[in-house]
């Protein structure tokens, strides 16, 4: 089969589009045909940073497709089931084997590119706001990256919850378009200072939740409000001081999504789930900013690293 591969960590220059052996499932795993793959985050910190499982290296969380064949002991899953899979490495390929339960069931209403951008964008947005960040109706809550998958995730299910949302991004024109999915205001990070802007927009009070995905300096909270962070995107030199948090009473949270899969599957499974269907329903919607050939894995790659995307990238095989 082909694959994107690497021989060594680095730029998306490493990328090799290559022919490697086909994958073998195990008894509790499922064969997946990759119809489409969701570029997340984490791969690019895989490829420029984390050690490689094997050489060639194939990189990937997450993708979309076909059942080919079931493992031995897998009983919930057959041959034909369109699914969505969450795994360690290995979606930037044609074909992958998974854990067949870290698979989901895709909707018969819901398309497949559609469906491999939900379990982890989502997944951690619905982890942030309520299982870490209690968020509640009537609270106010801070989105940061709101143009980026997580942040669109984040902006709707806070939105759906009855919460007032501010979201920041790096140009207008970005943020002018979040304003659909339930933002209340936006702030342009690039040439305001958000904390300033935040005390002006809730009367000096501060949200009553941060959900931050950049790792960086973003205290703008109120008497007892919740820091969720979930990822170091923004790379910024300027790092949080947790001690900053006491004077307010303030709490600070992380989430990762593949542990709390892991440590907690059934309900963040359920979870997971339950957010297909209600992308399925049209109620949620999975913005998709551009699509890349497999063998495009460079180019694809260097437009999230852009910053430049609304929403998440996805390649097809």
């Amino acid at each position: 089969m082909k694959a994107a591969v690497y021989y060594e960590n680095g730029s998306p220059d490493v990328f090799r589009y290559e022919t490697v052996d086909e994958p073998v499932c195990g008894p509790d795993e499922v064969l997946i045909g990759i119809e489409a793959i969701s570029v997340e985050g984490g791969d690019l910190i895989n490829r420029e940073i984390r050690p490689l499982a094997r050489i060639p290296h194939i990189v990937g969380y997450q993708c979309a497709g076909t059942i080919q064949a079931v493992g031995a002991q897998v009983r919930d899953r057959k041959p034909g089931d369109r699914v969505v899979a969450v795994l360690s490495w290995g979606s930037h390929a044609q074909r992958v084997a998974a854990p067949a339960s870290d698979t989901w069931l895709i909707p018969a209403t819901l398309d497949t590119p559609t469906a491999a951008a939900v379990p982890v964008a989502w997944g951690t947005a619905h982890e942030c706001l309520f299982a870490a960040g209690g968020l509640a109706a009537g609270e106010t809550v801070l989105i940061h990256a709101g143009a980026g998958a997580l942040g669109l995730a984040a902006i709707q299910l806070a939105h759906h919850a009855g919460a007032t949302v501010y979201a920041t991004a790096s140009d207008d024109a970005r943020l002018a378009r979040l304003n659909t999915f339930g933002m209340t205001a936006g702030i342009n990070y690039s040439t305001s200072d958000f904390v300033e802007q935040i005390s002006a927009l809730t009367a000096g009070r501060g949200v009553d939740l941060i959900v931050d995905s950049i790792a960086g300096s973003t205290l703008a909270l109120a008497h007892k409000g919740r820091l969720v962070t979930v990822g170091v995107s923004g790379r910024d030199q300027e790092k949080f001081d947790p001690v900053s948090l006491w004077r307010g009473n303030q709490s600070l949270h992380g989430v990762f999504f593949p542990t709390l899969l892991d440590q907690e599957h059934a309900r963040v499974h359920a979870s997971v789930q339950a957010l297909l269907q209600r992308v399925a329903a049209g109620e949620l919607h999975v913005v998709i900013d551009k699509t890349f050939s497999l063998r495009e894995a460079q180019a694809a790659h260097r437009h999230v690293m852009s910053r430049q995307a609304f929403g998440r990238v996805i390649m097809v095989p």
